[in-house]
């Protein structure tokens, strides 16, 4: 903006002095948890849904080919963010600081969309949703490897990532007998399995199903262990306001076919219930 001549920018300074969040900068401090509030939820940046993904995590989140992150999760708090009034703002974090709660309890972020398992030891330290996806376990191994279970796989390397339930469920399973090899992220994950840095992967079924598109004539899924697990969308503990319009905005998606439609998108047919 230009400004002419020092009475007008006086003028301007005083408008500032009366009103400083229309001047300041929004990285001058810290983010204000009573900020932005919106349908009785506050947010930490006004007029924002904050979130915290961590990418990539395709179908659920990644970067589209013009930079936007885009995926189911991402359709789902963009349902929330659109109750709320607000605009979706995604961050992409590490999965350590959304797992143990940290990034919501800080005020990094209102919510977290992250492929994220409902377990009893999170609930420790975040507020989940209602479960709004059933997850399974599976194995992904190179094209034409007969390997049917874990303990096919003694003397050999799987890879998992890192703070995920596929991780987990590898280590509580020693009778593969197999070293366990983590990853930061699926993308390495994926990339160390095609490329023969491992003999097999685990990770959910979803995700490896979005893996082979990508990748055909490559890899295939051996196996799949039924985990039982369900995604739940995370927030700060104590924020029953937010949990309520979410939980609300998940109801309403899947009654109106909503979510049926992103499901579709992303995923492919709906299972029958």
């Amino acid at each position: 903006m230009q400004l002419h001549g020092r009475s007008k920018f006086a003028a301007l300074a005083a408008m500032c002095a009366l009103a400083l969040t229309a001047c300041g900068s929004p990285s001058a401090a810290a983010p204000d948890a009573s900020a932005g509030k919106a349908d009785g939820v506050s947010l930490v940046a006004p007029g924002k849904l904050t979130v915290c993904t961590h990418l990539p995590f395709a179908p659920f989140q990644v970067n589209d080919d013009s930079g936007k992150t885009v995926g189911f999760d991402i359709d789902l708090v963009n349902l929330v963010a659109k109750r709320l009034g607000a605009q979706t703002a995604i961050i992409d974090t590490p999965f350590e600081g959304i797992k143990s709660g940290e990034d919501m309890a800080t005020g990094k972020c209102d919510i977290a969309a992250a492929g994220m398992t409902i377990t009893d030891a999170r609930k420790e330290a975040i507020l989940f949703s209602e479960p709004y996806f059933d997850a399974t376990q599976a194995l992904l191994v190179p094209d034409g490897a007969d390997v049917k279970s874990l303990e096919e796989l003694e003397g050999k390397k799987l890879g998992a990532q890192s703070a995920t339930t596929g991780l987990d469920y590898a280590q509580a399973h020693p009778e593969c007998g197999c070293e366990i090899i983590e990853f930061q992220d699926l993308a390495s994950l994926t990339q160390a399995l095609m490329t023969g840095q491992v003999d097999a992967a685990i990770n959910d079924l979803p995700v490896w199903t979005e893996a082979l598109k990508t990748n055909p004539g490559k890899a295939s899924i051996s196996t799949q262990f039924d985990t039982g697990e369900q995604y739940g969308l995370g927030m700060k503990l104590g924020n029953t306001a937010l949990k309520k319009v979410v939980d609300e905005v998940l109801a309403e998606a899947k009654s109106d076919g909503s979510y049926d439609e992103i499901y579709k998108e992303w995923i492919g047919d709906v299972p029958k219930s």
